[in-house]
């Protein structure tokens, strides 16, 4: 159990991905907070970690909100005494052209997905620094390096995510507190569901039009999983000397 004695909070950590690192996070050792919009998934995922020997709370948290953010450190803290991992895993996606898109739904997706790491990293860096060998993971996008048609607020806010992640780790370098991004490629989340619905073509169904996607996109022919994103997760949280990078983890689909 390579983290053990370590604690961490995930947020977005009742789905899809931000479930899969948590549940590599607590089979690791790792204690957890389980943080999510959705109360009842994240204590879901709580309960599935405590029936496995692990400790875990539940927490419901909008991360677009300072007060719920800073709660959300100080249970942490109170549960555990200390913070050593923050996963920034909370997101929303939308479809719309920019011709068609209201500013609402522009600051839907830069709230949620920018600023809520913002916020989640500005609450948590002290308790990092004082743990000695803090990790902060953001999870970015590939749509982060190669923009889409119809994802224009999406990308923006994941390229955010990606410029953040280098240079707050350049501001923590000499804390020994890394931060790293992921960088997902077509992974079966309710994101990809969404997606897949929108991008059907005449008399596909969404199975179908998913199956076409992973084809036309994905080199090696086949999706990536939570589980994929939870394994590289728990080596980015053990590796000391990597910081400021934004990893993809696409099946080859992306090159930079």
């Amino acid at each position: 159990m390579r983290l053990k004695g370590k604690s961490a909070f995930v947020t977005g950590g009742g789905h899809g991905i931000g479930r899969g690192i948590a549940m590599a996070f607590a089979h690791e050792g790792a204690d957890m907070v389980i943080a999510d919009i959705d109360f009842a998934a994240a204590e879901a995922v709580a309960s599935a970690i405590r029936e496995q020997g692990g400790r875990a709370d539940a927490l419901r948290v909008d991360v677009t909100n300072w007060k719920e953010v800073v709660n959300l450190l100080d249970r942490t803290l109170s549960n555990y005494g200390r913070l050593d991992i923050v996963v920034n895993s909370a997101g929303v996606i939308g479809v719309e052209s920019v011709e068609a898109m209201t500013e609402q739904e522009w600051d839907r997706v830069m709230d949620v997905n920018a600023k809520g790491t913002f916020l989640c990293c500005k609450a948590a860096i002290p308790a990092l620094k004082a743990s000695g060998s803090g990790s902060i993971i953001n999870i970015a996008s590939i749509s982060g390096k190669d923009g889409y048609p119809g994802l224009a607020h999406y990308s923006a806010s994941k390229y955010a995510v990606i410029g953040f992640t280098n240079s707050l780790a350049k501001e923590l370098a000499r804390d020994d507190v890394t931060v790293n991004a992921i960088c997902p490629g077509v992974v079966r989340t309710a994101m990809w569901d969404l997606l897949s619905d929108e991008w059907k073509e005449a008399g596909e169904n969404r199975e179908q039009s998913w199956q076409r996607q992973i084809l036309a996109f994905v080199p090696q022919g086949r999706p990536q999983t939570p589980e994929d994103m939870g394994d590289l997760a728990v080596f980015l949280a053990l590796a000391r000397n990597l910081t400021g990078q934004a990893i993809n983890l696409d099946g080859g689909l992306t090159s930079h």
